[in-house]
């Protein structure tokens, strides 16, 4: 699925069109893998964009971007044989081909393929470094994070649950809260679509907060600044409220910091490469213990991806949002 167009405003099904091409042919040390998993991500957004960003904008007329896991089926690479499952960036494709020099060849046996691309792939890095290296969490703090029961959010409370701190949920939806404590054992949530979510957030958070790990931005983002700690610490991860702004953005007034000396610092998971064999290590043996759960949705078919994308802007995923572009043979 190619990008024929950029969005003004919110994203439509009109920016993207499907074209048929024919297979390549798999050249030396290549590697040809077919789609299972495509990864619906807030950044794809940006990637529509031609303004200035950390990434190149993706090209008018080339697939989309996004993380995949796939399978070999066919290899002139040593690396790979047929049949293997990889994890790897082919985008809005149902096949992939490369020198496989980006691939990260995957065990079905130790965690579903799935997760690769959520809670062990680059969402549940990102919450790990942003909160371990930059909010620097230590027992006993309160860490607030908002979309609490989407990807990375949903891995930021559990590590600071695990880490001995408090850890408060921002959701959209009474399910979603629910789900946030009762299943992902988060100590509150907070639904910021009630009337007075700002007395809600004081009443869950009565020493106030010390981390807040940002992903949403807006409304939400202006009740965190005036519950600040002093020395409090903000990894900025997205402020996905105002990623479809035309004009002026929800953004709110920032002297709060200011006041409060805190520590706001924004990141990109692609600047700590550096920390996957931690991430992988730690967060698969939280996995396999129970310490860490996850959730994902999941939609058929990768003409679904278009408005499944605008579920990101809606709150309306609940969980890693992924796409199944064709059948995973690992899973009856």
């Amino acid at each position: 699925m190619l990008l024929r167009n950029r969005p003004t405003g919110r994203p439509t099904a009109d920016n993207f069109e499907i074209v048929s091409r024919p297979m390549p042919a798999v050249a030396e040390d290549g590697v040809l893998r077919r789609t299972i998993y495509l990864s619906l991500d807030p950044y794809m957004r940006g990637r529509m964009s031609d303004r200035p960003s950390y990434a190149a904008p993706v090209a008018l007329g080339q697939p989309m971007c996004g993380h995949t896991v796939s399978q070999v089926i066919e290899s002139r690479n040593a690396r790979f044989k047929p049949g293997d499952f990889v994890a790897g960036y082919d985008g809005w494709q149902q096949y992939g081909h490369s020198n496989g020099v980006e691939l990260r060849v995957l065990d079905p046996s130790a965690a579903p393929l799935s997760t690769a691309i959520g809670v062990l792939g680059m969402p549940g890095l990102t919450a790990y470094v942003g909160l371990l290296d930059i909010g620097q969490p230590k027992a006993g703090e309160t860490v607030v994070v908002s979309a609490a029961s989407g990807a990375v959010g949903s891995v930021v409370g559990q590590v600071a649950r695990i880490k001995g701190c408090r850890a408060v949920g921002v959701a959209g939806s009474p399910a979603k809260c629910a789900y946030v404590v009762n299943e992902l054992g988060f100590d509150a949530c907070v639904n910021y679509k009630d009337g007075d979510f700002q007395a809600a957030l004081g009443a869950a958070c009565p020493q106030g907060i010390d981390v807040y790990f940002e992903n949403v931005g807006g409304a939400v983002f202006r009740a965190v600044l005036r519950l600040l700690n002093a020395n409090a610490r903000i990894p900025l991860c997205g402020m996905i409220a105002d990623y479809n702004a035309i004009d002026a953005t929800s953004s709110p007034n920032l002297r709060p910091l200011l006041v409060k000396r805190a520590m706001i610092k924004g990141f990109i998971v692609l600047d700590h490469e550096d920390r996957a064999p931690a991430f992988l290590r730690d967060c698969s043996a939280w996995l396999r213990d129970g310490q860490l759960k996850y959730r994902e949705d999941i939609v058929d078919g990768l003409d679904a991806a278009p408005a499944a994308l605008l579920k990101l802007f809606d709150g309306e995923n609940f969980g890693k949002l992924i796409v199944r572009v064709s059948a995973d043979p690992t899973r009856s």
